[in-house]
């Protein structure tokens, strides 16, 4: 009977140790993370409070955007941190209504893409507003090294989209005769002229967006210059316009519309049943927000100080900032910190 007894309580004391360490092991997330800095460090950040705040288990998947959001909506993902939400609209929006996929609230407020003017210039001349580019003396701060004869408008690559939005906004704002626009080639070929233009103190017009690590440098001070305010019967008018320069050329240019891009929020989604089935995680994932200015901040820090290192990054943002602590429970905050 004592041997049976002490069975028992061995077994007992087996059974409670293992019990512990599958509840341990029970929390696990698999983060999609997409192909660009931002989205990578978003997933970074809360990869770490999940693992050493809620003891979960995490595995972050990257790639392309349509191979990540396949795989959310086959469930094979839990969770995406950051999501261009008006890029996907046809893709994401039928799963939402039938509840394959929940929409956890914006993560980013507001990235933007726009014409910007470095500070000095803008204060100096008084340009505020694209209009303001039409004035006969304006135009000549920028001068085309290639055609002195007009300005220079730096776009973003051509091959994009944006490049041919611009081509058109140029025209329809009446700056077509005044400024050539200019492809700066690749990503890195943007950043560097406008990097050059404030280490020589010239004077620029630049496309440009956000977040991006340039617009965290605080050497890199840019001026958003306002133009008519987002319509979308009037960018449908844009848009059907930029189709048609896409096929046919800049021959097919006609007079159409123009105003401002749309600033659109960045959110987070995740798959029904994750969200059926895990509430502290969705709850922490729900109140998942960073500022623009701190993404860009954070997006300096992981290119120019961290070289690349995505758990440095999250620990310098968890170590620098307390926005974070409004997220999660003061108990999974204070594991969080003792980390660090």
């Amino acid at each position: 009977m004592n041997f049976i007894k002490k069975l028992f309580l061995v077994l007992s004391v087996l059974f409670l140790f293992c019990l512990n360490s599958f509840s341990v092991n029970a929390c696990s997330v698999k983060i999609g993370s997409f192909d660009w800095d931002s989205s990578n460090i978003h997933s970074a950040i809360a990869s770490y409070i999940l693992e050493n705040g809620y003891d979960c288990d995490t595995e972050v998947l990257k790639g392309r955007t349509n191979p990540i959001l396949a795989a959310l909506i086959d469930n094979k993902i839990d969770i995406i941190f950051e999501h261009w939400t008006d890029n996907n609209v046809a893709l994401i929006d039928p799963e939402l209504s039938s509840g394959n996929l929940v929409d956890l609230g914006v993560n980013t407020p507001a990235s933007e893409q726009a014409f910007f003017i470095d500070r000095k210039t803008s204060e100096t001349h008084g340009i505020t507003s694209v209009g303001d580019l039409k004035n006969s003396k304006i135009w000549e701060l920028f001068k085309d090294p290639e055609d002195p004869s007009k300005g220079r408008i730096i776009s973003c690559i051509y091959g994009w989209t944006c490049y041919t939005i611009n081509y058109v906004k140029i025209m329809e704002y009446g700056l077509g005769d005044l400024y050539n626009l200019y492809d700066p080639g690749t990503a890195a070929g943007l950043d560097k002229i406008i990097t050059d233009a404030f280490a020589n103190g010239k004077p620029i017009i630049t496309y440009y967006y956000t977040p991006t690590s340039l617009m965290g440098k605080p050497e890199i001070d840019l001026v958003r210059l306002s133009e008519p305010s987002y319509d979308k019967a009037c960018w449908d008018s844009l848009m059907s316009v930029v189709d048609n320069i896409k096929i046919y050329g800049t021959n097919a240019y006609e007079s159409s519309c123009a105003n401002e891009y749309k600033d659109m929020a960045l959110t987070k989604l995740a798959t029904g049943n994750f969200y059926n089935n895990n509430s502290d995680i969705i709850s922490f994932a729900n109140a998942y927000t960073i500022s623009t200015s701190i993404v860009n901040n954070l997006l300096a820090f992981y290119v120019d100080i961290s070289d690349g290192n995505l758990e440095e990054t999250a620990k310098y943002y968890l170590k620098n900032y307390s926005d974070w602590e409004a997220w999660v429970p003061s108990d999974i905050a204070s594991k969080v910190k003792n980390t660090l």
